[in-house]
């Protein structure tokens, strides 16, 4: 007994090594846990108490192990039985196909004596099938030959019954040969279908002899309704026909399941219905296919379109009067009559705006499609409203499309605007080198013919692209706008140079030199009129879709119109220069002669600058008034003359408020007043004057302080020069007075325009001195 029970747990110990470890491992952590529990004296206690929990703890667990176990061993029972029930029922089914596997090899040999009886069979189907179409047979080839001359005499009616009852016969032929008609239901041979089909090939033939006819009278369908219309009425119940036998073999098809389908005849369905359509379709685009690239250049494309549109209208007129009352109702043939003439529009202009087109001939496309097709002489007529869905077609070209074909014409009017500008800039600078003074218009004004061209130019482009539509008249004038600030941009170029060439010898280069820089002046402004009148056309359309907004023709213009008038101004200053030399001087002092004859050249200028339209002229009358008086005071500044007594300032103060009465009064019986300043430029004379003709120089801190406060922009080189024309100011004086400059720079009043800046002051020279006086 033990040592069968060693053995026995020898070996439960090799197959079960994990029970073992398992074991090892709860006898460690029972070890563990008593240790930490007793390791206290007080805890030996209640060793009764661990002992019986223990105890309950180990029963309930061995009490669930049974539990599953019995669980497990009663299924594994269940399992058993069912597998003894599936082997006896295979055993069963083994014994079944053994039996039936005898049985079948019982009946083979029975089964191979039928193989000579189903050849028989079949051989006297066919023969059968030989005798009973044997008379039809024989009468093939002549009723072939009848109807295709029926075919060729166009009784089509007639042909294509003939043509029926052919293919009936070889109907009727290829199923009893492939043994529809008895109980066997055998499939022919390919070698007999050949034959079949060989016999019969005449059939094909006049199928496509009589489709070439039929849609021959298709095709000349409009012609044929004018002038007899039954041709047409026929091929229209013969495609009816053939459309019925489709629908009827396609029934018969489908209501035989599987292998027992019976098969189609040869070439059906012929789908005629639909290819009458398409011939229709065909015809339509046929007219076309005459226009070509050479033929409707220029002035023909708009000729070609307009043929179009008369073609296709008397069409449709054919169509829906005549043609409409041949086919049945449903054949909607003017509505399908309409697509096709749609869908050929679609493709016969896709083709033309692939060319290169002149902006004429863009103009005569998108004018066609936009307007002329849509019209009510066109698809808008009341009368084509039932047939035609525009949406359901679509536009004849899409709306990428038209945006490329307007940004095409953009461009080439734009190629044509620029090369007429520049014509027109050439004819301007020609003019300039006139003999005689420009041109002058109703109201009194210097101009050329730039402007009038320019205007003429950009309007009439903006009409034209007007009808088309408002975005196409947008991006026209956003064009013309870009071109002209380019040409203002070479204008003022030219001006620069016109201005070099004069200056290189003003005595002898172009007499009319100023006169055609005031007309320059003025077409500026007819210019800027115009333009602002095109951006009010514009409006506030942002969605004009152009590669850039022109950066500012306005800005060009005012660019020009500075560049004109500064040397207007440069000019007046060349003749007022050799003057204004005289101030300060011996005779200028004695007798005052200067200021007359700068009034003279004043007057001249000033009887030029009335040629100028406004506001321009009274900018120039401005410009002249501000720039006697700055060169005056410049020619002060110069220090050319310092008083060395009471006397000598009183004369010189003296001299020149009456040289600024002089040039108040002078400008005054021009009209000349200034609006932009707050102060007049004459007026600053007197003021110098009085600073000069001080008696006290104590007061001189006072004067400049009031001399500061009406011009704050001037500097203490200015106040330095004054001072030192005086002659007699103290150091201490000078020193409170420059004192005085620093601590109070006034900011500029609003409307406030310097004068000082434009006054230089050289560097002290030798002063004139007066008779009684030494030179320094």
């Amino acid at each position: 007994m033990s040592n069968r029970g060693e053995n026995g747990c020898e070996s439960h110990e090799d197959v079960w090594p994990e029970l073992e470890r398992a074991e090892c491992l709860a006898r460690g952590a029972a070890l563990k846990w008593a240790s930490g529990v007793f390791c206290r004296p007080e805890n030996l206690e209640r060793l009764g108490y661990y002992r019986k929990r223990e105890s309950q703890r180990t029963a309930s667990i061995n009490s669930r192990l049974k539990s599953v176990l019995q669980s497990y061993l009663e299924g594994v029972d269940w399992g058993l039985g069912q597998l003894r029930e599936a082997r006896a029922e295979l055993r069963e089914a083994s014994h079944a196909m053994h039996k039936v596997r005898l049985d079948c090899s019982q009946n083979a040999e029975a089964i191979l004596t039928l193989d000579t009886l189903r050849e028989v069979s079949t051989s006297h189907s066919q023969l059968l099938a030989a005798v009973s179409n044997l008379p039809r047979l024989c009468s093939v080839r002549s009723m072939v030959l009848e109807t295709e001359r029926l075919v060729e005499s166009r009784r089509l009616l007639e042909a294509h019954a003939r043509l029926m009852e052919l293919e009936r016969w070889q109907d009727e032929v290829l199923l009893q040969l492939r043994g529809f008609g008895g109980s066997a239901g055998t499939t022919l041979s390919p070698e007999d279908d050949k034959l079949v089909q060989n016999y019969f090939s005449g059939v094909g033939r006049l199928v496509e002899a009589l489709a070439k006819e039929l849609w021959a009278v298709v095709g000349s369908g409009l012609t044929l309704s004018l002038q007899n219309p039954t041709p047409f009425v026929s091929a229209v119940r013969i495609v009816e026909r053939e459309e019925a036998l489709d629908q009827i073999f396609l029934e018969e098809r489908r209501s035989m399941p599987g292998t027992h389908s019976r098969p189609l005849p040869p070439g059906r369905p012929r789908c005629w219905r639909e290819r009458f359509f398409k011939v229709l379709e065909e015809t339509v685009a046929s007219r076309f296919r005459s226009a070509s690239y050479l033929h409707t250049r220029g002035p023909g494309l708009a000729g070609h379109l307009s043929a179009l549109q008369h073609s296709i209208m008397n069409d449709l007129s054919t169509v829906r009067n005549l043609l409409e009352q041949c086919v049945p109702p449903h054949y909607q043939l003017t509505k399908a009559y309409l697509h096709a003439c749609h869908r050929c529009l679609q493709t016969h202009l896709s083709q033309i705006i692939g060319w290169e087109l002149q902006s004429g001939e863009i103009f005569a496309v998108l004018n066609w499609v936009l307007h002329i097709y849509n019209s009510s002489e066109m698809m808008g007529d009341p009368a084509l409203a039932a047939y035609l869905d525009l949406e359901e077609l679509g536009p004849l070209i899409s709306q990428e499309g038209l945006e490329q074909l307007q940004n095409k014409y953009v461009q080439s009017v734009r190629k044509s605007v620029s090369e007429w500008m520049q014509k027109a800039l050439e004819v301007e600078l020609t003019d300039w080198q006139r003999d005689q003074e420009p041109d002058i218009d109703h109201e009194g004004c210097y101009h050329t013919s730039l402007p009038t061209i320019i205007t003429q130019m950009l309007e009439e482009n903006a009409r034209v692209a007007l009808m088309i539509s408002e975005s196409l008249r947008d991006q026209t004038i956003q064009m013309g706008l870009y071109e002209m600030e380019n040409l203002l941009a070479r204008f003022r170029d030219a001006i620069v140079e016109f201005g070099k060439e004069h200056r290189k010898d003003p005595t002898t280069n172009n007499k009319f030199y100023l006169h055609y820089l005031l007309a320059c002046i003025s077409n500026c402004i007819i210019l800027k009129m115009s333009t602002e009148g095109l951006h009010q056309q514009v409006g506030c359309r942002a969605s004009v879709r152009f590669s850039r907004m022109p950066p500012g023709p306005l800005a060009a213009l005012d660019r020009a119109v500075k560049k004109a008038c500064r040397l207007v101004m440069d000019r007046l200053l060349l003749d007022l220069q050799p003057l204004l030399q005289g101030l300060l001087s011996h005779s200028w002092l004695t007798h005052g002669d200067v200021i007359p004859k700068v009034c003279s050249v004043l007057e001249l200028h000033c009887q030029l600058y009335s040629r100028v339209r406004p506001p321009c002229r009274q900018c120039l009358q401005e410009e002249c008034q501000r720039l006697t008086v700055v060169e005056y005071v410049r020619v002060l500044m110069q220090r050319k003359m310092i008083c060395r007594s009471e006397e000598e300032r009183q004369q010189l103060a003296q001299q020149m408020a009456h040289d600024a009465q002089q040039l108040r009064e002078h400008f005054q019986s021009m009209e000349v007043d200034s609006t932009v300043n707050e102060v007049n430029p004459t007026a600053l004379i007197p003021v110098l004057a009085d600073l000069i003709k001080l008696k006290d120089t104590g007061l001189l801190t006072l004067e400049v302080s009031g001399l500061i406060a009406k011009y704050p922009d001037i500097s203490e080189e200015h106040v330095c020069a004054l001072l030192d024309v005086r002659g007699d100011v103290p150091r201490d004086v000078r020193v409170t007075v420059l004192c005085l400059l620093e601590q109070s720079a006034p900011p500029l009043p609003s409307g406030y325009r310097p004068i000082f800046p434009d006054i230089l002051v050289p560097p002290p020279s030798m002063p004139f001195c007066l008779p009684t006086a030494k030179c320094a």
